[in-house]
């Protein structure tokens, strides 16, 4: 493990594992992307470290993290980590087993990941329930067809915010005995009992402070400025925009902190006089 804010960093919002994540890579970049993807959030993933590990010399390591780092794997950079006393500005080095392209990347910054959306599902949310229903109450036990017929109706309780237990509720409570037409009285009472629309609240979203850096100079830039993980001047064209100040109004530049630190301790008094007064 590395030393506490150092190490590997996990992106949010990934694909679950699969054996071709890292087909599209040459073969000892994907080797090494897959140790990574395996190890847990805080592992020293520094080429020394990676060396005594992996059968690839540090060198080697140096250029495989930077083609990761160019496919949209892996990007490093620094966060404001807040303690009970001071905000510190901690290394880190994220690594996502899903490729990000550099606008994924600058978002993740800004701490505004947009959310993939999902793969839909062979057999809708409603669809299922609506099969399942004969196990709560054998005498709604529905057929295809009725599930198919059914479904749209039972997809506005969702769109309304009805959770499966009220559904559920809904449909098995108080049956007549016998029920001579299990798909009628569904269709009924979804239509009758269908509820009001629910008011959601807004989400709640949290500033995230972190910036990243070029993987050759390591000097903090915009997010922007760093395609493919690299800025303008390493990769050999415009250096680009100027950093950006992430944090609070007034915060100190994460490349200003050493130069703002060595000047409060020079104003400092020395402890000797200290202890006189």
């Amino acid at each position: 493990m590395a030393s506490p804010g150092y190490g590997k960093r996990s992106a949010p919002d990934q694909r679950s594992r699969t054996g071709h994540d890292f087909t599209h890579l040459l073969p000892r970049d994907a080797a090494v992307a897959a140790y990574l993807d395996g190890l847990c959030d805080g592992a020293d993933i520094s080429v020394k470290t990676l060396a005594k590990a992996l059968p690839y010399g540090q060198c080697a390591l140096r250029t495989t993290l930077n083609r990761l780092q160019e496919a949209g794997h892996l990007r490093r950079g620094s966060e404001c980590v807040a303690t009970e006393e001071v905000l510190l500005w901690v290394t880190r080095t994220f690594f996502s087993r899903t490729a990000r392209d550099d606008a994924w990347w600058a978002a993740f910054t800004r701490g505004d990941v947009p959310q993939e959306q999902p793969q839909r599902p062979i057999r809708s949310r409603s669809f299922i329930l609506l099969a399942a229903l004969g196990r709560k109450a054998p005498a709604l036990t529905l057929s295809q067809a009725d599930c198919v017929a059914l479904e749209p109706r039972l997809g506005e309780w969702f769109e309304r915010g009805a959770t499966e237990a009220e559904i559920l509720h809904a449909l098995t409570e108080g049956l007549p005995s016998p029920v001579h037409h299990a798909a009628g009285l569904v269709r009924r009472r979804l239509r009758d009992k269908l509820p009001p629309a629910r008011v959601a609240a807004p989400p709640h979203r949290t500033a995230a402070l972190r910036t990243l850096e070029c993987g050759e100079c390591r000097a903090p830039a915009a997010p922007e400025a760093l395609t493919g993980g690299l800025c303008g001047t390493c990769r050999g064209g415009d250096p680009g925009p100027a950093p950006t100040t992430h944090g609070p109004q007034g915060a100190v530049p994460v490349q200003g902190v050493r130069a703002r630190m060595s000047a409060v301790r020079a104003g400092l008094a020395p402890r000797a006089e200290r202890a006189r007064r």
